[in-house]
């Protein structure tokens, strides 16, 4: 097993993207569903400086999950694991960044509708409510093409991380769970986003510990 500067740094960012991603969501003091409602302001609004920050650190931690998917795909050097390893990851970091700009969209309109809406009547904030619904329509799509994008990516991912050995077993086996279950969930059910979320939980499970994994024990040559 190998362990050196470009292990060490991919199992670092594996960790800390796990740690931004799924504490900055857990922290959030109010998650915004499919849609707002009009309640979602003035819960926003009663922690606005947290709320924005915590969001900030989610939506960094999705970046960093993509600079760790990449690091990943640096590491071996065969042409035979990079055929496989390397575009999985990139339609990951692609889906994953289509979700992000979609999850911007909630953290520009959660901030900015709560300022706004600071004082105003119950039928100002219904009235704003709507006026977004038409938007948001077209942001849950981007959400949804983000999720089965970045779940395609983990499955081929997965099939090389399985086919050459380069970590344990379960490390492949995990990008290849998480990867059906997101292109399932999102594909064949309605906008219900409760159902997606054993599998983010799942998927910051997985980063934490495949950069445990990688930092106490290395990248191994393959088989």
């Amino acid at each position: 097993m190998e362990r050196d500067f470009a292990t060490n740094l991919t199992g670092a960012a594996f960790l800390a993207a796990a740690l931004m991603l799924w504490g900055g969501w857990m922290l959030l003091p109010r998650r915004i569903g499919a849609f707002f409602r009009p309640d979602d302001f003035a819960a926003i609004g009663a922690r606005l400086q947290f709320w924005l920050w915590m969001y900030r650190v989610h939506l960094f931690g999705v970046v960093v999950t993509a600079l760790a998917l990449v690091a990943l795909a640096a590491l071996p050097a065969e042409r035979s694991v990079q055929v496989l390893v390397a575009p999985g990851a990139a339609v990951a970091v692609a889906g994953l960044i289509v979700g992000a700009a979609g999850s911007a969209f909630y953290y520009h309109f959660g901030v900015w509708g709560t300022i706004e809406l600071t004082a105003k009547p119950p039928d100002a904030v219904r009235g704003f409510v709507d006026s977004l619904r038409l938007t948001t329509e077209y942001v849950t799509c981007l959400v949804r093409f983000g999720r089965v994008f970045s779940g395609l990516g983990l499955l081929v991912l997965a099939v090389g991380l399985l086919r050459w050995g380069f970590l344990p077993p379960w490390v492949g086996w995990g990008a290849a769970v998480i990867g059906v279950a997101s292109m399932a969930l999102t594909m064949l059910l309605p906008d219900n986003w409760s159902v997606y979320t054993p599998v983010f939980h799942l998927l910051s499970l997985w980063m934490a510990a495949t950069g445990v994994v990688i930092l106490w024990s290395g990248i191994g040559t393959g088989t």
